[in-house]
């Protein structure tokens, strides 16, 4: 429904210049990512959000436009970015552990006189944001935050899969073949593209798609090595997780289990509304209703600076 309503009367993002960076691939070649870099002025601009999209979405998707008009609100300058091939560029494509093209948006020339930086993910965004923060992403990222994200890679798989998820998987595989489309139409892959086009789970899609491309040895392989959740007593900056108890995507077993144990580093916040990236005035801690993500960057505030 949201993405319904955002295709029906879209919500303006706040005016932006076109940004774009370029990764060298071994595989790949020159990759392009681009995005929309919208700069404010005074001490506060100085703080940069960056914000990474879901699965098969891209940069203008109605969470990130959420998060832009946040940022402006805030006085924060924000980069929104699309992942490599999300823009339909045929350049390449994505899987869920490949932080590459964060560390490349950071590190952009663009972004090089901002003091500050925070990092927001979606729905798999989220996962690639903690596995970005699981790395040393430099002294000017002072935190990282993931809404509605999957932790486990199998388990959340297993839910996309089983016939209950159908027309959100049907969502999802319709963008990822998009993309695929794009890059066939430039070079050649692994698996030709008529193949491509008739999978109809997550997993078949992982790998005929992400194993080949990326060199693991099998999907057991890729979701094994690259799944953050167990992963997440490793964060190496202070991080923030929402999640949605109702979340039709990402229900709350396919996660929970990775949440029992210490984690210095990961504040996380449960709320029993909203859907998948999609939340309505919730109560902050005061009680206080207002905007998901204004409470993110509060808290983004919040944390003391990294040096």
């Amino acid at each position: 429904m949201p993405n319904f309503w955002h295709d029906i009367a879209r919500r303006s993002a706040p005016a932006a210049e076109p940004w774009s960076v370029q990764i060298d691939d071994a595989q790949a070649g020159r990759v392009t990512l681009h995005g929309a870099l919208r700069r404010e002025p005074g001490a506060l601009g100085k703080r940069c959000l960056v914000v990474v999209h879901g699965l098969g979405g891209s940069f203008d998707r109605h969470y990130c436009t959420t998060a832009a008009l946040a940022a402006q609100r805030a006085g924060w300058s924000c980069l929104r970015f699309s992942l490599r091939g999300a823009d339909r560029s045929g350049d390449d494509f994505y899987h869920a552990g490949l932080t590459a093209d964060v560390h490349a948006a950071v590190s952009s020339e663009a972004l090089a006189d901002l003091d500050s930086v925070y990092v927001l993910g979606y729905s798999l965004g989220g996962h690639v944001t903690l596995r970005y923060a699981l790395e040393e992403p430099g002294p000017r990222v002072q935190g990282a935050a993931a809404v509605c994200a999957p932790l486990d890679l199998e388990l959340s798989a297993q839910h996309i899969d089983a016939p209950s998820s159908f027309v959100y998987r049907r969502h999802v595989l319709d963008g990822l073949k998009q993309i695929y489309a794009a890059v066939a139409r430039r070079r050649s892959l692994p698996t030709p593209l008529e193949q491509v086009q008739r999978v109809s789970s997550i997993r078949t899609w992982d790998r005929l798609t992400v194993v080949p491309r990326f060199g693991f040895d099998s999907v057991d392989d890729y979701y094994g090595s690259m799944s953050v959740g167990p992963r997440l007593d490793r964060l190496r900056v202070p991080s923030l997780l929402v999640q949605s108890t109702l979340d039709p995507m990402v229900p709350p077993w396919t996660y929970e289990g990775h949440l029992a144990k210490s984690l210095p580093q990961l504040t996380v916040r449960r709320i029993p509304a909203g859907g998948h990236v999609a939340f309505p005035q919730v109560p902050d801690e005061s009680g206080r209703p207002g905007s998901l993500e204004g409470q993110i960057l509060q808290w983004f505030a919040s944390q003391p600076q990294r040096t």
